[in-house]
């Protein structure tokens, strides 16, 4: 995989627009190592080629709508009660409307991190790493904090899901601790964002 490197052109754009340079990258590794997850997809269930599910339009738009909202939780880091609301309106639709299990939020961001990684690798020293570590941690805090409270109740998982379940619980996730405040915000938006937005 050819690996990528921020440039001026990026300045001023949106972490979005940043993404999409990535297309359904992200996405495609998530199905593919993920198969389970495609029962959730009407449009998605019957690809097995990578490069039928890299040229579903479906799958591009999904690829757009999770881009567009991690730009939004980027861009309100700032913000805790904006982060909150936005993830917890995912959360719930997820829990109520579309019965995904949460445990695939966490693995999502995982591939979508991984992918990142491989194309920007020049711009994503361990610093940023580790800031992304933690809107990772962030992330998944809200979204499980919603299904809880719309009273989400585990379905019975399949071999994929217990795989999963195994896989992130082998991985340290870190957490930002509630006391460190503006600070952990302030170093983290700075750090997801110069990852592909030099200053």
């Amino acid at each position: 995989m050819r690996r990528r490197s921020s440039s001026s052109k990026h300045h001023g754009t949106s972490l979005g627009q940043c993404f999409g340079a990535l297309s359904t990258a992200p996405g495609t590794r998530f199905f593919v190592n993920f198969p389970s997850a495609k029962q959730y997809f009407s449009q998605f269930k019957h690809m097995e080629e990578p490069l039928e599910m890299e040229r579903s339009p479906q799958l591009r738009k999904h690829a757009c709508r999770v881009m567009g909202a991690l730009n939004t939780v980027v861009e309100n880091l700032h913000d805790p009660d904006k982060v909150s609301s936005v993830l917890a309106l995912v959360g719930k639709a997820h829990a109520l409307k579309h019965k995904v299990e949460p445990v695939y939020f966490k693995i999502l961001s995982g591939v979508i991190l991984e992918v990142v990684a491989e194309e920007f690798a020049n711009d994503f020293p361990p610093e940023t790493q580790r800031a992304w570590a933690k809107l990772r941690g962030l992330i998944y805090s809200h979204v499980t904090a919603a299904y809880k409270e719309v009273g989400w109740v585990q379905q019975v998982p399949n071999a994929t899901t217990a795989r999963a379940r195994r896989i992130t619980r082998t991985h340290t996730h870190t957490h930002a601790p509630a006391h460190e405040g503006a600070t952990w915000v302030s170093l983290t938006r700075t750090q997801v964002r110069g990852c592909l937005l030099p200053g």
